[in-house]
């Protein structure tokens, strides 16, 4: 897989998973990602990183950043993980993706 592609995928991720905060479709993935940290992490954490001691759920989304990616040699890129800056967390954030290089998932791992 490419670089191009691998940055699509990476924009294409980020998009899905700021969409799906506070829908049905977030509530097993970037909603309950947003929520545990927020209720998980210290104020002088968030101050740091999102320039605020209690930001909004979107913003814990804004500042993830993309820890991993699985690339099947068959099949390409199928699965990229984001996590919260500083590893104070063992929890990310994974995004598959289906055949087409389309969100298939979004759900909350560690």
């Amino acid at each position: 897989m490419n670089q191009d592609e691998t940055a699509r995928r990476e924009r294409i991720a980020r998009d899905a998973i700021l969409s799906s905060l506070g829908q049905e479709s977030g509530e097993y993935g970037a909603t309950l990602f947003a929520t545990h940290h927020l209720a998980e992490l210290d104020e002088a954490y968030w101050q740091e990183h999102a320039q605020a001691g209690s930001p909004e759920p979107r913003r814990v989304l804004e500042i993830l950043e993309l820890k991993s990616s699985a690339d099947d040699e068959e099949e390409g890129l199928d699965q990229l993980d984001f996590g919260l800056p500083g590893g104070v967390s063992d929890y990310v954030l994974c995004v598959s993706f289906d055949e087409e290089g389309e969100v298939d998932d979004i759900s909350m791992e560690s």
